[in-house]
């Protein structure tokens, strides 16, 4: 992609309102643009590592074995009602159709939606088990929407839902579920800091998990296990102070950013939708359930505030909108002009996405630029280079350039 055809605009300066880290350069950089407290509009570059980071989610559930479909974000009250949180949930949105006069409920989640549509799959214990995901829209009421993409009002979520007839298979598909989360925050870069953490279960189990991230962005204090190296969140330490999993008190207190959750729903939903099926013996029995959310704006916010430095962010590779950062110098020399020209096609042509910064702007401006949107690799074609017969390469998270040959480019790129 071309610079001067692509929607960018960077700025030097901050933002002014904006606290966080992931707000200041995902604005400034032109990733998101704010329209209000809690709502961004996702520019093309945002927009592109956003599809990266759902891409990685996607790929990890469809090898789970769930099976992808789309809810509606517009809910009806009355499903609300059956589940008595209507009144109950706090942030919740909800509205009455000015032509109906119909209540509807915005959805911050999909358990009143997903129950009585399962209901129509399932009817035998040979119906499951069964998991079934969507990334979409949720919408929450928060009472401060603050600190960038990590607490909005609008925002991207994938959810999975899954299916069984007994508790020892809900379990099984538990662990793999957690497993394919700690491969998720893995490949966003993030795993390192990411810890399975111990929450309350609520009334059907004793606990949830949580995936937190260290930030000192983060709202949450968790308290990480220098033994087993999981963490527990405030709510169990203050009722048992030991971690769950190894009993040991050598406890670390931390501040975290949840960016993702595990929660067996057991028959909690399916009760209220008498979402049941027929067992070996024909016996009706509730179908047991388990839910599993990763915010992907959230997501995204975490990976900016885990890798940046003073001059902007630093994708991981995974998430980058693009792998190369391809700078023409000297643009008013023909030679380096269509040197680059043919070389941003031919790298095009080998599926390398490139971000080619073709403007007549100066050296400073394009180098500081490269460094703010942060994608993994810079490469410079200037007159200098270019009587060399070189091309100069950098990593985004090193200072250091190199020169390489034209020829060794692309396996440059794979390589590292």
């Amino acid at each position: 992609m071309r610079y001067s055809e692509f929607l960018i605009k960077t700025s030097k300066n901050d933002p002014s309102g904006e606290e966080s880290i992931n707000a200041k350069l995902l604005i400034r950089a032109g990733f998101i643009d704010k329209v209000m407290a809690g709502v961004y509009n996702f520019l093309p570059l945002g927009l592109k590592t956003l599809k990266k980071i759902e891409n990685v989610i996607r790929e990890e559930m469809v090898s789970l074995g769930a099976k992808e479909l789309l809810m509606p974000a517009l809910q009806p009250k009355e499903n609300w009602m059956k589940t008595k949180r209507f009144d109950a949930y706090d942030t919740l949105f909800r509205f009455t159709s000015f032509y109906s006069k119909t209540d509807y409920v915005l959805g911050p989640t999909h358990e009143e939606i997903i129950s009585p549509l399962a209901k129509k799959f399932i009817s035998s214990y040979r119906d499951l088990p069964k998991s079934l995901f969507q990334i979409q829209t949720k919408f929450r009421d928060e009472k401060r929407a603050k600190a960038g993409l990590l607490r909005g009002r609008e925002f991207l979520m994938k959810d999975l839902y899954s299916f069984h007839a007994s508790d020892d298979d809900l379990d099984n598909y538990y662990d793999k579920v957690s497993n394919g989360y700690e491969r998720i925050f893995i490949k966003a870069g993030i795993g390192q800091d990411t810890y399975l953490t111990f929450a309350s279960g609520g009334t059907f189990s004793k606990y949830s998990h949580e995936f937190q991230t260290l930030t000192p962005a983060g709202e949450d204090t968790i308290n990480i296990c220098n033994k087993c190296h999981v963490a527990v969140n405030e709510e169990i330490i203050a009722e048992q102070s030991s971690c769950p999993q190894c009993a040991s008190k050598d406890l670390k207190k931390e501040t975290a950013v949840e960016v993702g959750n595990i929660f067996k729903l057991k028959t909690k939903y399916s009760e209220p939708f008498n979402l049941s099926y027929k067992n070996e013996s024909g016996a009706e029995k509730h179908v047991i359930m388990g839910c599993y959310g990763i915010g992907l704006n959230r997501l995204m916010g975490t990976i900016v505030e885990k890798h940046h430095d003073d001059n902007g962010i630093i994708w991981p590779k995974s998430v980058a909108p693009f792998k190369l950062y391809l700078i023409s110098l000297d643009t008013d020399n023909s030679d380096v002009k269509n040197y680059a020209d043919k070389l941003y096609k031919e790298l095009d042509q080998a599926k390398i996405e490139v971000l080619y910064d073709d403007r007549g702007a100066s050296a400073g401006e394009k180098f500081a630029d490269a460094d703010l949107i942060g994608i993994p690799f810079r490469a410079v074609i200037s007159k200098k280079m270019l009587a060399q017969n070189k091309i100069e390469i950098k990593k985004r998270s090193v200072k250091k350039t190199e020169l390489i040959e034209r020829a060794g480019l692309e396996k440059y790129l794979n390589l590292n």
